[in-house]
Order: C-alpha cells, then structure tokens, then sequence
C-alpha cells in the first residue's frame, strides 16, 4: 500500500495512509464488531436547547458525563427542570435510581456540562458543573459511596453542598472544561481551562483523598503565530483530552486556536490549527514533547507554548475547518491515538463557513503513533454529514472503533494497521441529535461500548435522554 508522507518543514508530519475497501484480511485477532445489547432511558424530558451547535447533556469533551466504577454504571444531566441529577444502576439493570441536586442550569449554553470523577483513595463521586468562562459549582459525596454501592443508599444525603470553590480552595473566576482523570495512586486530578477562548491557559488541581491543592497552570497563550494569511499573538490549547497509560504517563492532544481571525485569511472559517501531543512522567508536574525534550513545568512562568519546538505531530494551517477538543485513548502498549476531523485538502485549499463546510466535506481521521515512533493517519471513510466531534475507544484487542455523529460506529482493526477503517453501525434508529458521551472506563473494565445521547427536538421542546450499549469482541 501506498503512503504519502506530509511536507517537511519546521514540524513533523505524520504518515497519512488512505484507507482502503472494506474486507481486508484481518489477523488472528478477532477484528472490530458491535453487537446491540440494550437501551435505557434516563430522562424523557430532558432539557433541550442548541447552542455552539450542541446541547449542554451530549457534548462529547464531557470527562465524565457517564461512568462505571466497581459494577455500577453512572450518569449526569439536566432535566427540563434545568435541575442536575446524578443516576446509578448495577451495570446492565433496565433502570436507574436519581439523586437531584441543589443546582439549576443558570444559562443556556451546551459549555456548562457536568463532569464527574472517582476519587480511589476515599471512593468519593466528585462532580464540576455549569461554568463557560465564569464560575464553576463543585459537589462531593461521602467517603465510601462508591466503593460499596450495592450496600450504600443513594439519596441526597450522601452529597454534600453545592460549593464554588474546591472545598475552600478557590480557582480562577474564567473556568471551562472541567475533566476528571485518576492517578495510578488514586488520586483524582481535574484539569481545566482559565481564561477565555483565544487567550486562556489549561491547569491542573489534585485531590488527594483528604484536600485539593492547585497544581497550576501548564500552558501558555502568549507568542506570535503566523499563518500565509497574518498573525496572531494570543491564543489557547484545547485539549483531546488528558488520560493515563497503563505504564503512568500523562497523555495529552490538542489543537490550538488563535484569538485573531487574521490567521484564516477568509473570516468564515475557525482559527484553529495543527494537532499537537506532550506527555508527562511525574504526573502533570512537566510536560515533554514527542522527542522527550522538556517544554514546560506545571506552576511556573515556563509553560507549554505556541513557539516551543516539537509539539506538531500533524501540520495543518487554520483553513480547514479543524475540530478542536475531539477524542484521544492509550492502547496497551501505551502508544496514543488520537480522533481528529477537518475539510481536506482535496475540497479546496481554503474553506470559508465552519458549520457548512464541515458538514459538507468534513471528515475525520485516525491519528497514532506506532511501535517504531512513527505518527501515522488514517482517513475514516464515513463523511461526517456533521459539525461535530467524533469519539474514540480501543477495545481489549486494541481494535479501534470512531463513534461519529449520531451514534454511528466505524472500526478499524489492529492487525491490520488500522488501514481497513468501515462502518459497524449506522445509528439510524436512534434519532440522536449529534454527539454523544462516551463511558469509556467500561469499555476498560467490561468490554462494553456505552454512549449517552438525546433524541432530536425542535427549539426548546424538552426530548428523551438514553444510554445505549454495545457489546465488543469478548
């Protein structure tokens, strides 16, 4: 098969390999496969609104909208109410027990998620929620509520106050993008945004089982960036997402976006380029690009920046539509994968509307860094018909499986190299409005591919909220 190998220049492309037709002779792995299992719903009227182009229950960067900890799945969304509930059930049970909390969606806006995380060394469930830019509300149960939830009552007893801070300690008051991630210790360390889109840097706060401490900022906005259409001289990294290896490391993609649209040359596109990767062995304290070289210290005025060396493993200029904040896992090699979806080159050197262009030409791709520490892409060939992101999980045979707008799955096999990407499932019958909220710690613990997603309304009419559960190659 054929590759082509991305111009060289002052960043290092990746290896782009066209995907070729279904059928491809698999190894002696069994290769990708979905099997239905079942469905539940969690809310029939839940709160309905687009904006941004999403709604505020299915926004694919929530980490975690929905997870399973010890033999119980959990779920978070807003009624039509506006009201939070927090949900449970034993993995695979037909219903879900609710907790509603003392909090209101105070806006409508799809960025005001709730996220939520365990804690290993005191079993807490923490939750952030409904923050854009402003302030953010943070609850945590008691010790010991998810460590032994078959004997545990679930009610709103076992949650505590609705807060502002982190239990005292205060954050910054321009907070977005909460996502919970373990250490292999069992600490619980959330990462999130300070500042504002096109000026804001990415920080990390760490619970330890009895305090938070504030970590600090890792990135910086700081530095020209030059495009052949202009310049821009302030900007923010948004994540892929941030996950832990099986060997500890700290994993991180990211795109970045500029604050000033000089950089697209055309005031129709986005100002986002470039899929750029660092990682971390000392659990967020530094940061190092591909080549292991040290590019920023967590706390310090020496962050992660536009001008550091090394950080692009997949050029690409601000024309084309790139997403930002799609999806990112670790296999059990711990090589990292990545999700990625812009207009190709071969659409036109230039796109001009996000929203129609994307949905007319996007596509997304899979990004990866093989044993040989080659990047390598890999076209999907499932047009996106969508604005939105893409999610990704490996199964236990490190098979791989895109779960596009509106629940549709494309899988591609590890034998063969992830050349032979085609669809499993359409997701015809769900009637899902467009992304949707991945569980990926089930597929971790269970091999069981389940997704939270809301049926399509009109306006402000409130509609169904379910999960939805696949069975993977056992």
């Amino acid at each position: 098969m054929r590759r082509r190998t991305l111009p060289a220049g002052t960043v290092r492309g990746a290896t782009v390999t066209p995907a070729p037709a279904a059928g491809t002779v698999r190894g002696t792995d069994p290769g990708p496969s979905v099997t239905r299992t079942g469905t539940t719903t969690l809310d029939s009227r839940a709160v309905y609104f687009v904006s941004y182009d999403g709604l505020v229950n299915n926004n694919s960067f929530q980490k975690n909208g929905l997870l399973t900890h010890r033999g119980h799945q959990y779920a978070a969304w807003y009624t039509a109410t506006r009201d939070a509930v927090i949900a449970r059930r034993a993995v695979g049970a037909s219903t879900w027990s609710t907790v509603t909390l003392a909090h209101r969606l105070k806006a409508d806006d799809s960025h005001n998620v709730i996220s939520m995380g365990v804690s290993g060394a005191d079993g807490r469930l923490h939750i952030t929620m409904d923050s854009h830019s402003d302030g953010f509300f943070y609850v945590k149960s008691v010790a010991g509520l998810l460590d032994a939830p078959a004997s545990t009552p679930w009610t709103p007893s076992v949650f505590g106050a609705v807060r502002t801070t982190l239990d005292g300690l205060v954050l910054t008051p321009r907070f977005t993008y909460p996502q919970f991630v373990a250490t292999p210790e069992g600490r619980l360390q959330l990462s999130y945004r300070a500042g504002t889109s096109g000026d804001g840097r990415n920080a990390l706060a760490e619970y330890d089982g009895s305090a938070w401490t504030e970590l600090g900022e890792w990135t910086g906005s700081t530095g020209t960036y030059t495009s052949p259409h202009g310049s821009s001289t302030a900007r923010n990294m948004y994540l892929h997402g941030i996950d832990y290896d099986v060997d500890g490391r700290l994993h991180a993609f990211f795109t970045w976006r500029e604050r000033s649209a000089a950089v697209t040359g055309s005031g129709g596109g986005i100002t986002n380029h470039d899929t750029g990767y660092v990682c971390s062995t000392d659990r967020g304290r530094t940061w190092r690009n591909d080549a292991g070289t040290l590019v920023g210290t967590t706390g310090t005025t020496g962050t992660v920046t536009v001008t550091d060396a090394g950080l692009v493993v997949d050029p690409l200029g601000p024309d084309h539509c790139l997403m930002n904040q799609e999806s990112q896992a670790t296999d059990s090699a711990g090589l990292p994968h990545a999700i990625i979806s812009h207009v190709p080159v071969r659409f036109g050197r230039r796109t001009t509307d996000y929203v129609s262009d994307r949905t007319a030409n996007g596509r997304a791709f899979h990004l990866r860094k093989d044993s040989a520490g080659t990047w390598r892409k890999t076209e999907i060939p499932v047009p996106l018909n969508s604005s939105q992101r893409t999610g990704l999980v490996l199964d236990r045979y490190d098979n791989a499986y895109a779960i596009l707008p509106r629940g549709r799955i494309a899988g591609a096999s590890k034998s063969s190299g992830y050349t032979d990407w085609s669809p499993l499932y359409d997701g015809g019958d769900l009637n899902a409005f467009g992304e949707v909220v991945i569980d990926g710690t089930r597929v971790a613990a269970e091999g069981v591919l389940s997704f939270m997603y809301q049926e399509k309304s009109n306006g402000t009419t409130p509609s169904a909220l379910h999960v939805v559960d696949f069975a993977l190659p056992a």
